[in-house]
């Protein structure tokens, strides 16, 4: 699985052993929250299995799971997350076969547990959502800047609060972005100026950080090849070529 921006529940809907994780050396079974890098995730089963994944912004997770940076960087079990609400809700997603059902259903248990818990600070859900909207091109310190707060301030609480540094988001939506362009076919040369990466090497470098993989071998990965049939209003449009000509300071400008 390839590191995404989002905060990640797969809900196991399969009969007998179920699907099993494996992360870092440690194995997980069934149906688990997958926090932010998480590290080298793999996942496998045997026969053939229903799951349903649900991608959370961070700022949304903290509230829905009551976690978000005591999930970041691992896969844990829903059930420890949730407690006994985790086994209602498969039963319930299993007792029908109907997807449409079950995503009803999803939305209404998602939607009352946000409606009962506090969210994060509104300063932190901002300067996230600024990361995404910008692509990871933002600066911290102007982000900072923009919601009132000293940049050690906000590099405390957003780390506090989502499980990783500022910059360390912004890297990996800009990651995240870089990654889809890979898939969509574009060569690196020019994914690496329209991400805004120095060059192509600090391309290669990022790619290999997040994914352990090369662009190339990311390009083909599995998971992101379902992406825009299982996200749809996610799909990215092709993005309009950076000249060299219009990058400040090595960075490229949307």
């Amino acid at each position: 699985m390839v590191p995404h921006p989002s905060v990640t529940l797969i809900v196991d809907l399969t009969e007998g052993s179920g699907i099993a994780y494996d992360t870092q050396g440690r194995q997980e079974r069934g149906s688990v929250v997958v926090g932010l890098l998480p590290g080298g995730l793999r996942a496998a089963g045997w026969g053939v299995g229903d799951c349903l994944q649900i991608r959370l912004e961070p700022a949304t997770a903290a509230a829905v799971l009551g976690a978000a940076a005591e999930v970041s960087g691992a896969v844990v079990p829903l059930e420890d997350v949730w407690g006994r609400d985790a086994r209602r809700a498969e039963e319930r997603l299993r007792a029908t076969a109907s997807w449409d059902e079950r995503f009803a259903i999803v939305a209404e248990i998602l939607g009352r547990r946000l409606d009962t818990r506090p969210a994060v600070d509104p300063e932190v859900a901002y300067t996230w959502r600024r990361a995404l909207t910008g692509r990871g091109q933002v600066r911290v310190d102007r982000l900072a800047d923009e919601v009132g707060w000293s940049r050690k301030r906000l590099w405390s609480r957003f780390r506090s609060q989502l499980g990783i540094t500022p910059k360390r988001a912004a890297q990996l939506v800009r990651f995240d972005h870089a990654a889809h362009l890979l898939a969509a076919g574009h060569a690196p040369a020019s994914v690496a100026v329209a991400s805004g990466y120095v060059d192509q090497s600090h391309l290669h470098r990022e790619v290999m950080a997040f994914a352990g993989l090369t662009p190339t071998a990311v390009a083909t990965a599995p998971w992101l090849a379902i992406d825009d049939v299982a996200w749809p209003a996610l799909t990215r449009p092709l993005p309009t070529p950076i000249s060299k000509r219009s990058r400040v300071n090595g960075r490229g400008r949307a």
